[in-house]
């Protein structure tokens, strides 16, 4: 093994005390904060009986993922479960944020037809959301089956709702996605659920069209994808330019429906035929 430069070990030593640093005033931060939120009237956590250079030394590990936990994002603080919030657990706080949000628009958040409005829509903005909670590989389970079959399967008008991630406001339509199978064929019900994971976010339809498109051919690997999404946005029909007759189509096309323009008008065709 060949031995490092110098300029490569000063290069490792800068960068352990950049992190040695990092990690000091982390800590002395926390220690220096503990009496100040005690006296006033704070609970603050029990640090046992470690000092500080044990705790700087712990930072240092988890930094260095000498625990396992390398790649965990939630290391909130030093006593650590290891576990990310449920979304259950964001009720409170959403629900502290939407009374906020009634008393900044000048109404009563206490009187009878508002008392329950916070949590109420901190539960449907949960719902609403939903996708964030879900991935590919939960919703196929397993439906995904070796078929001899090459012609294009198309499923048509599947019913989506999201959330303009401009505005906080609706946006719903229709989807309809085509593809060309490679010996592997998907189960029809999870292409609407595909629908499902990507539409229940906050959202913009050029993004979502795309993230269906990409899904759809990382569960199947087809010779190419079509999907086409007719949305009616809220934000140009509640407020704005107030266009209430207006659609806004977005289609993205993979593989053989880009490359080919006979296979792509097939998919048009069958899309527009009614």
């Amino acid at each position: 093994m060949k031995p490092q430069s110098s300029e490569q070990n000063g290069s490792h030593q800068n960068g352990d005390s950049c992190a040695a640093d990092a990690a000091s005033v982390a800590v002395e931060a926390a220690a220096a904060a503990i009496p100040t939120a005690a006296s006033a009237g704070a609970v603050v956590p029990v640090l046992g009986t470690k000092n500080s250079q044990q705790l700087k030394l712990e930072m240092l590990n988890l930094g260095n993922g000498n625990n396992g936990h390398e790649k965990c994002t939630f290391h909130h603080d030093l006593e650590l479960d290891h576990k990310p919030p449920t979304r259950e657990a964001l009720l409170p706080d959403m629900a502290r944020s939407y009374r906020l949000l009634l008393g900044g628009l000048g109404e009563n958040p206490d009187r009878q037809g508002l008392i329950k409005t916070p949590e109420r829509a901190a539960k449907a903005m949960l719902y609403f959301t939903k996708g964030y909670d879900q991935c590919l590989e939960d919703v196929l389970n397993g439906a995904v089956f070796d078929e001899d079959h090459d012609e294009m399967v198309v499923v048509k008008d599947i019913e989506m709702f999201s959330m303009c991630e401009h505005h906080l406001v609706p946006f719903y339509g229709k989807v309809s996605i085509g593809y060309l199978p490679c010996n592997k064929i998907l189960g029809l019900s999870k292409l609407a659920r595909i629908v499902e994971i990507f539409s229940r976010r906050l959202q913009v339809q050029e993004r979502l069209t795309k993230q269906i498109a990409v899904a759809v051919t990382q569960a199947v690997q087809p010779a190419g994808v079509a999907v086409v999404v007719e949305g009616v946005h809220m934000c140009m029909v509640m407020r704005g330019v107030q266009k209430i007759n207006s659609k806004t189509v977005t289609s993205t096309m993979l593989g053989v429906f880009r490359d080919d323009p006979k296979t792509r008008e097939e998919f048009l065709n069958l899309v527009n035929s009614k």
